[in-house]
């Protein structure tokens, strides 16, 4: 029952804005570990084989800070229940909600409050973004981190318990930070990159389903173009594992995704997920949100069926 308590912690109390204060969040201390890590070892030559040194202490150093935990907690009566707390620092589905939500709220006052809102969640220029990019950015965002922020993690908390849940952040926060492909990180960050599609690969698709799912479940949905539109889609992405939840949302809302993006002032090319409106405005991302949090209620229900069923029969 690990998993599914981790996600219902994390869906009620969230991670405390006094701790995150106090002692900061467990993936900025990933991070820091990166950065200093990366500061030391991406430079000169042989820069591929320096990044997957990075990622092996990266990964060790988590590991085994996990198994010193699950060690301790095993220790103690309902010491899992710990373990559930910690895990829930992991998961993100109350803090993406909340970010979604609050670009709907500032789109719906005006572009510049929107455009700033948005621009916490996404990497692209904000000041190129129209009322409907801003909505496609937020709703694209929402989408993608559906899988990486909420359904892989969970994936890997039910595959391996905590250190399967630590490795996973370990792993997606150093391809956020280092698997860029540019001068400076396309050796060093090419074996993160490779690893965070490995790791990815299931979940993503589990996401587009997941959303499917949801779309039975909510109004003025379509849970076959979901599907369809995710099979049809998914693979224009230049991501192996992106393109699923995104075409996923786009089918069930009857709207397109994707299209071209700003970055660093350059204008890139991207391929449209989906045949519905263009156009797009705050509401729909009330409406992405809508289906988001029906997707959420289906998985908590999944994952309280699958930990009843193992601590039953395994």
């Amino acid at each position: 029952m690990l998993a599914p308590l981790a996600l219902l912690i994390e869906r009620v109390v969230g991670y405390p804005p006094v701790l995150l204060g106090l002692v900061g969040h467990p993936v900025t201390w990933m991070g820091a570990l990166i950065g200093w890590l990366e500061a030391r070892l991406n430079q000169g030559g042989r820069r591929r084989a320096k990044g997957v040194l990075m990622l092996a202490l990266l990964l060790g150093s988590c590991l085994a800070a996990s198994l010193l935990i699950v060690a301790a907690t095993r220790r103690v009566p309902f010491g899992w229940v710990a373990e559930a707390v910690l895990a829930s620092s992991l998961l993100a589905q109350k803090e993406l909600g909340r970010a979604v939500k609050l670009v709907a709220d500032k789109l719906g006052l005006s572009l510049a409050s929107g455009r700033e809102a948005v621009s916490r969640i996404v990497g692209r220029d904000p000041d190129a973004l129209d009322e409907s990019g801003v909505a496609k950015a937020a709703i694209e965002s929402l989408a993608e981190s559906t899988s990486d922020g909420v359904v892989a993690p969970l994936f890997w908390l039910f595959v391996a318990g905590l250190p399967g849940i630590v490795l996973y952040k370990a792993i997606n926060t150093a391809d956020s930070m280092v698997g860029h492909r540019d001068r400076r990180y396309g050796e060093f960050g090419w074996a993160s990159a490779r690893l965070d599609d490995a790791v990815n690969w299931i979940p993503a698709r589990l996401t587009a389903l997941l959303v499917a799912g949801a779309a039975f479940l909510t109004r003025r949905t379509d849970p076959e173009g979901a599907w369809s539109t995710a099979l049809r889609d998914a693979r224009k992405h230049a991501s192996p594992n992106a393109g699923w939840p995104e075409a996923a949302f786009a089918g069930a809302l009857h709207i397109s995704l994707g299209g071209p993006r700003a970055y660093g002032g350059e204008v890139h090319e991207l391929p449209a997920f989906g045949e519905g409106r263009a156009e797009l405005a705050a509401s729909d991302i009330l409406s992405a949100l809508v289906l988001y949090w029906v997707a959420m209620n289906l998985l908590l229900g999944i994952a309280i069926g699958l930990g009843l069923a193992l601590w039953r029969f395994v």
